[in-house]
């Protein structure tokens, strides 16, 4: 195989993966808790936040609340994790790190 036919495999392979990137960046994925919904996009970006309205909230329940906002958080952003490997998946782990 010669350099321009390696070069053009590269490059094709490299458009594609951005284009999967680019895809996940523009999906919305929601994170749910007991108390809590979150969406964020395929770039790790908060775009909002719920409380649900059934519950009575108290002082003393602002604690359990942020607790409830991290864990929807991490709950969206694993599922961006899973659909990059998903989509990624294909191109091997060598390419961990750089997308």
């Amino acid at each position: 195989m010669n350099m321009q036919s390696l070069m053009a495999q590269a490059q094709k392979m490299q458009k594609e993966i951005m284009g999967k990137k680019n895809e996940i960046n523009n999906q919305t994925f929601i994170g749910n808790s007991e108390l809590v919904t979150v969406t964020v996009n395929g770039e790790k970006k908060l775009l909002s936040v719920e409380i649900k309205s059934d519950c009575d909230l108290t002082k003393d329940d602002i604690e359990v609340l942020q607790d409830m906002i991290v864990i929807a958080c991490n709950d969206a952003f694993k599922q961006v994790d899973e659909a990059t490997e998903k989509a990624m998946g294909q191109y091997g782990s060598s390419l961990n790190g750089l997308i």
